[in-house]
């Protein structure tokens, strides 16, 4: 690029503030500053002309977008750590290097995915709209509203990567026995910590678990890894818990299983068809047998900030020609 002129950066969806304005003062920034997610249509002609794109989950940039890239794209700045929204592959192959902002989110996400490990089984949000609703509350009483003691309970962790062990200290804190699957065994001095029990088995491990908790990335090897049969293995007695991605589930075969009492319950901050909901888990959220959420895992002012100081960083590291510190390649994922 030329001394002195800007990069033209696009960035599809409004981030705060302090980092809108940072963008500014660096780059041709173009903002969105309604909000509203760009169509396939505009996220094909960002890649027409901006030098970077600056995406969230919400943007598709597959093989139908890149098709359209300018010979001045090169960076793809991820804003969130996932990038199963990204066609990493195909970026390789038109030259344009992909980032995302990983670490930043690990805190934020394992309180929330801990918040629903505690939410579900003492029934927390059925109680508060007890509050709520219509009737009046008629007060105490020492059988009613039961939900389940965790303490002592076996926490089956799916994907002990920086979150899963951020989960699994804060589950360990509040009396959960740890056990997990992983594609690798974690350290010994992480399991020793942790006190944790590794299963190459993942049917093995969900058989014998009390809660559950999804917490590996989305991938093609991993879409529907819950898959129906693997749900069948499920206790009765037993929840789930999902703040990764939606697709790790078989969202339909879960809603059927707890709607027939063969799973006790679920708590959802991620779904397979985001932003829509499933109407099946809606109703059973209204009966108290499901915890939603509306993908809150990462809503924190802090962690937003800082996704977005780790996105200014990469797109500087690459504009000074060095290789960014958070690239993304195809043989990661």
């Amino acid at each position: 690029m030329a001394s002195g002129k800007k990069l033209r950066v696009v960035v599809t969806r409004k981030l705060p503030d302090s980092v809108e304005t940072r963008m500014r003062e660096l780059f041709d920034a173009r903002l969105n500053l309604d909000d509203k997610p760009m169509s396939q249509g505009e996220l094909a002609q960002a890649a027409e002309t901006a030098d970077v794109i600056v995406p969230t989950v919400t943007d598709q940039i597959d093989r139908s977008v890149l098709s359209h890239s300018g010979s001045q794209l090169k960076l793809i700045a991820n804003f969130g750590n996932g990038v199963d929204h990204i066609d990493v592959a195909t970026a390789l192959q038109r030259g344009i290097t992909v980032t995302n902002t990983p670490g930043v989110l690990t805190e934020d996400t394992a309180d929330m995915t801990m918040a629903l490990i505690l939410a579900v089984p003492r029934r927390l949000a059925e109680g508060a709209q007890v509050l709520l609703g219509d009737k009046e509350w008629t007060g105490w009483s020492p059988t009613w509203m039961l939900g389940h003691r965790i303490w002592g309970k076996r926490l089956g962790i799916v994907g002990m990567g920086r979150i899963g062990q951020a989960v699994a200290r804060r589950a360990k804190a509040f009396g959960l026995q740890i056990h997990y699957h992983n594609r690798r065994r974690v350290a010994p001095r992480i399991e020793e910590e942790l006190d944790a029990t590794y299963w190459e088995s993942l049917d093995q491990m969900l058989a014998r678990m009390d809660i559950i908790s999804i917490n590996c990335p989305h991938t093609p090897a991993t879409y529907h890894l819950l898959s129906a049969r693997r749900l069948k293995l499920v206790r009765p007695e037993a929840f789930i818990v999902n703040t990764a991605r939606g697709e790790v589930i078989d969202e339909n075969a879960l809603a059927r299983l707890i709607e027939a009492d063969e799973i006790a319950g679920a708590g959802l901050d991620v779904f397979e068809h985001e932003p829509a909901v499933s109407p099946k888990l809606v109703k059973l959220a209204k009966a108290g047998k499901v915890v939603v959420l509306p993908h809150l895992g990462s809503a924190t002012l802090e962690g937003r900030i800082d996704m977005g100081e780790k996105v200014i960083v990469n797109i500087k590291t690459f504009m000074d020609g060095h290789r960014p510190p958070d690239r993304v390649l195809p043989s990661m994922l």
